[in-house]
C-alpha cells in the first residue's frame, strides 16, 4: 500500500496510523498528527480503491452504503500491511493508534470490529457503523474518540450514537465529541482529540 513513514522523537509514544477521507492521500492528515501527538512516529496510508479517481479504503454501493465483501477484504489487507510495516520500520505493532477521517475513520472502525489486537486506540472523525449483526472482539481497555457533527448530512447523530454503543458493549472506553457543524473537520474537534490523546496516552 502506498504510504509515508516518519520516525517519531519518542519510542514510547504510540505510532499514529493516519487514514484519509474519500479523495484524500497519505499527505492529508500529517498536520493532524502534529496537533494530536507531535512526538509520535507516523504511518500514513493511501487507500487502494479508486472511486472515479478518488482514493478510498473500500468500495461503496452508494452514499452511506458499504460494499461489505470489499470492506472485509480491505480491512484484512490493511491489517496485514500493518504487520509488514512494523517489521520493515521496526516499530511496536501493539502500540498503534489510528487517526481516521470519514472513509478512513470507517476502515479504522472496521479494524476494531474485526481484529482484537489491531489497535491500541482510535481517533475516529465522523465515522459510521462499519458492519451490523456481527460479534465484536473484546475491546476492553481500548480508548476510542469519536468526533461528530450534529448537522452531519453523511453521518447522522443516530449513527454516531449506535457506533458508540456497539464499541462500549464490546468493552471499549468511548468519548464522543459533538460539534454543531456538518461533515467537515474543525480545529476545535482536532484540539479535543489532542486533549483526549494526552489524557489516554500521555506520560
Amino acid at each position: 500500500m502506498r504510504h509515508i513513514f516518519n520516525e517519531g522523537t519518542s519510542k514510547d509514544a504510540p505510532v499514529l496510523l493516519l487514514l484519509h477521507g474519500t479523495g484524500g492521500t497519505e499527505n492529508d492528515l500529517l498536520g493532524l498528527a502534529e496537533l494530536i501527538s507531535p512526538e509520535s512516529a507516523v504511518l500514513s496510508v493511501r487507500g487502494n480503491v479508486s472511486e472515479n479517481g478518488m482514493p478510498r479504503f473500500f468500495r461503496r454501493l452508494a452514499e452511506g452504503v458499504f460494499d461489505e465483501e470489499d470492506l472485509i477484504f480491505r480491512t484484512k489487507e490493511l491489517n496485514d500491511f500493518l504487520e509488514e510495516a512494523a517489521g520493515k520500520y521496526g516499530f511496536d505493532r501493539n502500540n498503534m493508534v489510528a487517526v481516521g477521517y470519514s472513509n478512513g475513520a470507517n476502515i479504522a472502525g472496521s479494524l476494531l470490529f474485526h481484529y482484537e489486537h489491531a489497535l491500541k486506540g482510535a481517533v475516529l472523525h465522523h465515522p459510521m457503523v462499519p458492519r451490523r449483526g456481527i460479534s465484536l472482539p473484546d475491546l476492553s481497555g481500548i480508548p476510542v474518540f469519536i468526533g461528530a457533527g450534529k448537522n452531519d448530512p453523511i453521518c447522522p447523530a443516530s449513527e454516531t450514537e449506535e457506533l458508540g454503543r456497539l464499541l462500549v458493549e464490546a468493552g471499549a472506553s468511548v468519548a464522543v465529541h459533538w460539534e454543531n457543524y456538518g461533515h467537515q473537520l474543525t480545529r476545535t474537534e482536532v484540539d479535543a482529540a489532542g486533549d483526549w490523546f494526552k489524557k489516554n496516552f500521555g506520560k
